[in-house]
């Protein structure tokens, strides 16, 4: 952003990469490098606590209204601010009130040579301090897609895919599969994963699906998704090596259960549904599996899991679609329901919860897959 008359300048919004690029941009230009030291004042704005919050607020209006000791222009960059949203601290009337006084501070005008930059990745629009920041300032908003809405998941391919091609990254189809689904509900971390993955793919530039789970973050996430691929794709070892990794970490096996085998079993037997009934099959790429969905007539998809908008959430069920054929419609029913039988164990009983998630995984891929 180029320099311009104001002296308020706020960066907001869920893609922190931007948020934080754009802020250090316009930081640097406003301090010259001599002046680095006296010039430049920032105030990290992640708060435990109201009282804490208060505390960063008043050495925000201190910075902003003590001059430099040598002269000079000033900045005053409050970075991070976490206290601006519909948080649990940020709905405390000792944070509202600290935030009131800074949104005063700054409507009163700020000293000749003194900006003011805020950033923060979430901010309550609702309130006073917001619409005084667009009326005093300048407020530029970077918001990564939200995959729950209508469209959000293709935005979010497509940034994944314009962020990579300027690292000089391309992504096989599955890869790009896998990518979106390790990575798509914890979006702050796209340039770090694709960072390690252009350097990790080399000269080649183009990033395989093994690639993709030798790199990519092994986040609580990305093994939930792993133990459901595994399952997906009938790996009887895989699927058990993976839980009991699960099980040694963190030792829950009903949020395992609940997060990573639940949810694939419901989207394999949907999908398999889909496939049997309305001959709907995951044989190119996503968007077409999509459109394919969106013909189908609405007593086809009302049963299917939403979005935010109401329109069917396709992506889990492409993801399933491509390995549904390895199993038979009524191996899913039964699978499904002995998912039931072994919450039931794992509330109600004191059976080894090992046992019931291996005993539980066993029958649902003993079986040879009926076309396979």
């Amino acid at each position: 952003m180029a320099k311009s008359d104001s002296q308020i300048f706020a960066f907001l919004g869920s893609d922190e990469a931007r948020v934080k690029e754009d802020a250090l941009r316009l930081a640097r230009q406003l301090t010259p490098l001599e002046n680095l030291t006296f010039g430049l004042e920032v105030i990290h704005g992640a708060a435990e606590s109201a009282e804490h919050a208060a505390s960063i607020v008043r050495q925000v209006i201190e910075a902003i209204q003590t001059l430099p000791f040598f002269g000079g222009d000033k900045t005053v960059w409050l970075q991070g601010a976490s206290f601006l949203a519909e948080n649990i601290v940020g709905k405390t009337a000792t944070a509202q009130n600290a935030v009131e006084r800074l949104g005063e501070t700054l409507e009163a005008g700020l000293p000749p040579g003194v900006t003011f930059i805020l950033t923060a990745n979430e901010i309550d629009k609702r309130r006073g301090f917001y619409k005084k920041l667009s009326t005093l300032g300048k407020v530029v908003v970077y918001d990564l897609p939200d995959i729950a809405k209508k469209g959000g998941l293709e935005e979010c391919i497509r940034l994944i895919q314009r962020r990579a091609g300027q690292r000089g990254l391309k992504f096989d189809p599955a890869a790009l599969d896998l990518f979106v689904a390790l990575t798509g509900d914890n979006s702050r971390t796209l340039d770090m994963e694709i960072d390690k993955l252009a350097t990790f793919a080399g000269p080649k530039g183009t990033a395989s699906e093994a690639d993709v789970r030798a790199v990519v973050a092994q986040t609580r996430a990305g093994v939930i998704f792993e133990i459901g691929d595994a399952l997906a794709q009938r790996q009887l070892p895989r699927t058990l090596e993976l839980i009991d990794q699960q099980l040694r970490t963190e030792n829950n096996a009903v949020q395992i259960l609940l997060a990573a085998i639940v949810p694939r079993v419901r989207s394999l037997l949907l999908a398999r549904e889909l496939e049997d009934l309305h001959g709907l099959r995951a044989t190119g790429s996503y968007p077409a599996y999509q459109t394919g969905l969106q013909r189908l007539p609405p007593q086809a998809t009302g049963h299917l899991p939403k979005n935010k908008d109401g329109s069917a959430n396709a992506y889990p069920l492409y993801l399933a679609a491509k390995h549904a054929h390895r199993f038979s419609l009524a191996e899913l029913k039964a699978g499904l329901r002995a998912c039931l039988d072994a919450n039931l164990k794992l509330v109600t009983t004191q059976t080894e919860p090992r046992t019931v998630l291996s005993q539980l995984v066993i029958n649902l891929l003993k079986r040879p897959a009926a076309a396979a």
